[in-house]
């Protein structure tokens, strides 16, 4: 089991704190959602522990092991799935797997996952968007590294994808250590073991939808 260990993360814009002296941990096996309304820092979250984005503070270790910031990224240890695409929109499904992955084994990993078949001949400009965000899902996933932060995964994808990435994720955590944020929280809250709230720059616990609705992120209407 790995253990990704996060103490003293704070990030400031000038004056305005987003994040404030959070401190959490993320194993294998486990998946983690986080919520907050738009501006709460959620993104920033992402990219912080990712290594894009420098913290004001923080101290991270991966198995007891601190490790700097700046080298994040170069430790292969933390996946990220960003907001926005990353494929280059041109080219075939079939002729993008091989791009990331060299070994033949490792392409038919994705090459014959769920439903991939369906839509390998299109070009990535073609693809609905649950069938982007799945492919994004499956070549991130299948990276070698032992945590993976996903920035709305289920955002905006249609019902049949939502299912297929649930299934997918409820899987690759028996390897990985997954954190995600969304705001489409009842997909999140199905899958998650534990969950939090990003609010003027704290985390606040959350157990169950009502404390969603109890910390103002939800209106008490979606009772």
């Amino acid at each position: 089991m790995d253990i990704l260990e996060v103490s003293n993360l704070t990030k400031t814009y000038g004056r305005k704190i987003i994040l404030n002296n959070l401190n959490f941990s993320c194993k294998t096996g486990e998946i983690i959602g986080v919520f907050g309304r738009n501006g709460s820092g959620k993104s920033t979250f992402l990219k912080v522990l990712f290594g894009t984005q420098k913290a004001t503070s923080i101290n991270i270790k991966i198995n007891k092991k601190l490790i700097v910031q700046k080298n994040i990224i170069p430790s292969q240890k933390i996946g990220y799935l960003p907001q926005d695409s990353f494929l280059p929109k041109d080219i075939k499904v079939r002729d993008v797997i091989p791009l990331f992955f060299e070994n033949s084994n490792d392409q038919d990993k994705i090459f014959y996952s769920p439903r991939v078949a369906s839509f390998d001949a299109k070009k990535v400009a073609h693809l609905s968007l649950g069938e982007l965000r799945y492919l994004e899902l499956l070549l991130i996933g299948h990276l070698s590294h032992p945590f993976l932060l996903l920035d709305e995964p289920f955002s905006m994808i249609e019902p049949l994808y939502k299912d297929i990435i649930s299934s997918y994720l409820l899987n690759l955590k028996n390897k990985k250590g997954i954190i995600i944020t969304d705001h489409y929280y009842d997909d999140v809250l199905k899958i998650t073991d534990q969950n939090f709230l990003l609010k003027n720059g704290q985390k606040i616990i959350i157990n169950q939808k009502e404390d969603l609705i109890k910390n103002g992120y939800l209106p008490t209407s979606v009772i």
